[in-house]
């Protein structure tokens, strides 16, 4: 039997990896018909259709469908679990698009919009605006043309900023393996509680979802549980009770920022799901608790936003970066901590 290596987990990366090693008594096999029996629940129409659009790696090349497996071949296979295309309605959903070409489209999100229906949001998202988007745009596309654009990652509801979507199979097939292989540039800017020691430093502990509580997750720095994840952060700017930091992901995994924040007893300003909806720092004196309560108001979600993101243009093969600016929500409850701290 080959040795497996399955990199599938909760991740913002929307393509999982699955890594075989083919033994050294395996007989010559098609390869759609190998993997068939490899991958439970796989038609040969999808493995077929993977393999013509290079989401199939045979010793790191992409290979037709009539190629045989041979001892020793390492097989990569890329797989989406976004949602499938017939789950997408087409829906007026305003999109503020930053920057659009024949390949990708660069979508600034705002805090509390869903990226993609799921359970309990099954319309009203950023991919059933895409939708909508296309269709007004090329209203001749019929269904299944419609739905020829990707989505290969994705950011938490009340995260506000920068997401990229593919509009062909080639742009997503690159930019899926970008984000795998942790190459594409992410920074986000953070309100966190407390103050830090030191000016910067690295995150690194795995994160997976929580054991008893499914709906969250959690660190485990003992690398026993979950995927492995890398913050690397840098405080902009400090608060005395709570500090403004950019953080710059090295992997994807599902609320990475939020969990390693509060790992290292920094949860984020106002994240009601990982303990910074409270006075983390500081004491609880009327006046303060007032202003606290003040600037949660201001900023009534998790103090998270997706400044930067660059990667390999799929088609041009150049490298593109793109910004935007924090949203009023951010700007405002900093700039009130900005005065807070100011000498009276």
């Amino acid at each position: 039997m080959p040795e497996e290596e399955q990199e599938i987990n909760d991740s913002d990366e929307l393509y999982e990896r699955l890594v075989l090693t083919i033994d050294k008594g395996q007989e010559p096999l098609r390869i759609d018909k190998f993997l068939m029996r490899r991958i439970e629940g796989a038609t040969r129409s999808k493995i077929q259709q993977g393999i013509d659009n290079e989401l199939v790696l045979v010793n790191d090349k992409p290979v037709k469908n009539n190629y045989k497996v041979k001892p020793q071949d390492r097989i990569i296979v890329y797989d989406s679990h976004a949602p499938e295309s017939g789950e997408i309605v087409p829906e007026p959903v305003p999109l503020n698009i930053v920057f659009e070409d024949d390949s990708i489209l660069i979508i600034n999100k705002p805090a509390g919009m869903v990226v993609h229906p799921g359970s309990g949001n099954p319309g009203g998202t950023l991919v059933n605006g895409v939708a909508y988007y296309l269709r007004k745009q090329n209203p001749g596309l019929d269904e299944h043309q419609l739905m020829r654009f990707g989505l290969v990652h994705r950011i938490d509801k009340n995260t506000s900023g920068l997401l990229v979507m593919a509009k062909n199979q080639k742009a997503m097939t690159d930019l899926a393996k970008q984000f795998f292989e942790h190459t594409v540039h992410r920074r986000y800017i953070a309100l966190v509680w407390g103050d830090f020691e030191e000016q910067e430093g690295t995150i690194n502990a795995h994160v997976g979802r929580h054991k008893r509580f499914r709906k969250f997750f959690t660190a485990y720095p003992d690398g026993d549980y979950g995927k492995e994840a890398i913050t690397h952060y840098r405080v902009l700017e400090r608060f005395n009770y709570v500090t403004l930091v950019e953080c710059r992901l090295e992997t994807g995994r599902t609320h990475q920022i939020r969990v390693h924040m509060q790992l290292i007893g920094h949860p984020l300003f106002n994240d009601d799901s990982y303990g910074g909806d409270r006075i983390v720092a500081g004491t609880v004196f009327t006046k303060y608790k007032q202003f606290v309560d003040n600037s949660f108001a201001l900023c009534p979600r998790q103090a998270l936003h997706a400044k930067e993101l660059g990667f390999i243009h799929p088609v041009t093969r150049k490298p593109v970066h793109f910004e935007s600016d924090l949203p009023e929500d951010m700007n405002n409850v900093i700039e009130k901590w900005r005065k807070y701290i100011l000498p009276r």
